[in-house]
């Protein structure tokens, strides 16, 4: 199994765009028991994705209970980058 970080970089090479919610159902059936797959860590990870050039943002919207919810995909070359480093 990979870090959870590696797999959270690598659901973004196989989505048009995720928000955090969307990684999150994603990734529970295989990392549902750690921490670092709650909301927040999540969204810290798809954010510093984003810093480092490998994810940019595309819309948000707010769910249900109004909560906003941001939307990331990874473009060309970071998913190439994240390709090449994370098989």
């Amino acid at each position: 199994m990979m870090p959870l970080n590696y797999a959270i970089l690598k659901y973004f090479t196989g989505v048009n765009e995720a928000c955090a919610d969307d990684v999150i159902e994603a990734l529970k059936g295989q990392y549902g028991r750690f921490k670092g797959l709650k909301k927040p860590a999540v969204i810290e990870a798809v954010m510093t994705a984003e810093a480092n050039g490998l994810l940019e943002e595309t819309r948000y919207d707010f769910d249900k209970n109004r909560k906003l919810r941001v939307y990331y995909h990874a473009h060309k070359e970071g998913a190439d980058a994240i390709n090449a480093y994370i098989k």
